[in-house]
């Protein structure tokens, strides 16, 4: 299937800007299921640690808990990155977090203004959502496999914004042009590939403080919500070095395990 965009993705472009040897391997799709089931295949069949699969338009782009990730044709950018961490690392707690202080810097890099980031995995500006990053996990024999989601906004066509539910956002209006995909496809990747070199070596705990600077609700009071349990209602005061967000509650500090809640502003 043919899709008639102004902003073509394109393999050979991306590499070129990652430079030579390229991190990654580079798959183009113009449509698929979705990037993370795709590669989360391949995890299963032994497939390449530097596995990168972006498309087009996704019928059905995965978001957290569940819920639907929806994109348009050349106004947003959604790609999956297969990592294969070494034998005998722990379990890769907080790299959703981790992913998130990456993108951050890529966009900065881009001159984005006010990024910010919510726990456990979206990308703010303005309090409006850029976007999201959904990480899945296989472990087999002690090896931990990752697979990471990112999904931004470049450009946010109405269909897209009376669709969902929250207040969204695009690069364009928080960039002082607007960016090529490829470059910004690039730039990302480059920032993934030097977090995953470094989470490697510290886990999340070095990216604690980078990842605090961005807080996008840090001080204020919030309510979490998981299905089945009450809210649990407090003041963000941080993480901790596993990713785990710390709520100031009526009955201590409390930390709330990422993956098993939402946060929503008060």
């Amino acid at each position: 299937m043919n899709i008639n965009i102004v902003d073509p993705l394109n393999a050979e472009m991306v590499s070129a800007a990652l430079g030579f040897p390229s991190p990654f391997r580079i798959e183009v799709l113009d449509t698929c299921e979705s990037t993370s089931t795709l590669l989360l295949d391949r995890a299963h069949k032994d497939g390449r640690s530097d596995s990168v699969v972006v498309c087009e338009r996704q019928s059905a782009g995965r978001g957290r808990r569940g819920r639907s990730w929806l994109s348009a044709p050349g106004d947003s950018l959604t790609f999956s990155l297969l990592w294969r961490f070494p034998a005998g690392m722990p379990p890769p707690t907080g790299l959703s977090l981790a992913a998130g202080v990456a993108v951050a810097r890529a966009l900065e890099g881009m001159e984005a203004a006010g990024v910010r980031l919510k726990w456990p995995n979206d990308i703010l500006a303005d309090g409006a959502k850029l976007g999201g990053i959904l990480v899945e996990t296989v472990s087999s024999g002690g090896r931990h496999t990752a697979v990471i989601g990112i999904g931004l906004n470049v450009r946010l066509p109405r269909e897209i914004a009376d669709a969902i539910d929250t207040e969204a956002g695009a690069l364009v209006s928080v960039m002082p042009y607007a960016p090529s995909r490829n470059l910004l496809l690039a730039n990302l990747l480059k920032a993934m590939a030097a977090m995953l070199d470094e989470f490697e070596h510290t886990g999340f705990a070095g990216f604690v403080e980078e990842w605090l600077a961005r807080n996008a609700h840090a001080g204020q009071l919030v309510s979490i919500h998981a299905e089945g349990v009450p809210p649990v209602e407090g003041r963000c005061v941080g993480v901790d070095a596993d990713g785990a967000l710390l709520l100031d509650t009526a009955t201590g500090v409390r930390r709330i395990v990422s993956g098993e809640v939402s946060l929503r502003k008060k």
